[in-house]
């Protein structure tokens, strides 16, 4: 492991923890442009239950339906009621993305549940994904990371770039392309706050907004505005 690296796995509760932590229960509220823009609700307390060690994530509500969840598993996606049963599912979700006029304008429950599970996952585990050993970490300068992930794990962008403060360790300003929603959607998605937990530090606010080709977080508009209410790793 790089400096960068140890220093950041050490701020957030450091290796032992994270080795030994599988599931992370959060409860989310997030709205921005991004939800105007594919006519969808924004999510108010939203619950979310995940796997820390593979891409598995429940979303409740995924959508205006108080008690249907939206899954990622790996790279497919399902909707489910109560007691687990599935409603309807869609496989290898990511494929059907940008998607054409169709879903420029109009995000479904499933496309929903497949961008905002994996945007939680790889935000949530950070921890963990700096110690995986598929994924290519790359210090670019004391406190700057380039990562390369693999086709195994679904995220925003092939190629990301995690900015950590010098002092602290703490993440700063997480840079990626959305290509789910297109090409062109360069984003800042900027940490404004942190919060302790049961052994551990996690993000408790977050600001999505466009990026300028210096990196810099451009002022507006929001696209993603996220909250997290409460944050419990076991």
């Amino acid at each position: 492991m790089n400096r960068t690296v140890q220093k950041a796995i050490t701020a957030y509760g450091g290796k032992e923890f994270w080795s030994t932590a599988k599931h992370i229960e959060a409860e989310v509220s997030v709205h921005g442009l991004a939800f105007t823009m594919k006519s969808r609700p924004v999510f108010k307390h939203a619950k979310i239950e995940m796997d820390i060690t593979r891409p598995f994530a429940k979303l409740t509500p995924i959508g205006k339906t108080p008690n249907v969840t939206g899954v990622l598993d790996g790279h497919d996606v399902r909707l489910e009621a109560p007691m687990e049963k599935v409603i309807e599912e869609r496989k290898t979700a990511r494929q059907y993305f940008p998607g054409g006029l169709k879903r420029l304008f109009h995000w479904d429950d499933l496309d929903m549940a497949f961008f905002a599970n994996y945007a939680f996952w790889n935000y949530f585990t950070l921890p963990v994904l700096l110690m995986r050993e598929d994924i290519d970490w790359k210090e670019i300068e004391p406190g700057c990371l380039d990562a390369t992930f693999p086709e195994s794990i679904p995220t925003h962008s092939k190629v990301q770039r995690f900015r950590f403060d010098l002092e602290t360790g703490l993440l700063i300003q997480h840079d990626y392309t959305a290509e789910v929603i297109s090409t062109l959607a360069t984003a800042a998605n900027v940490v404004l706050e942190h919060k302790q937990g049961d052994g551990f530090v996690y993000t408790s606010r977050r600001l999505v907004t466009p990026r300028s080709p210096s990196g810099k977080a451009l002022p507006g508009p929001a696209l993603i505005d996220i909250t997290v209410h409460s944050f419990k790793v076991y």
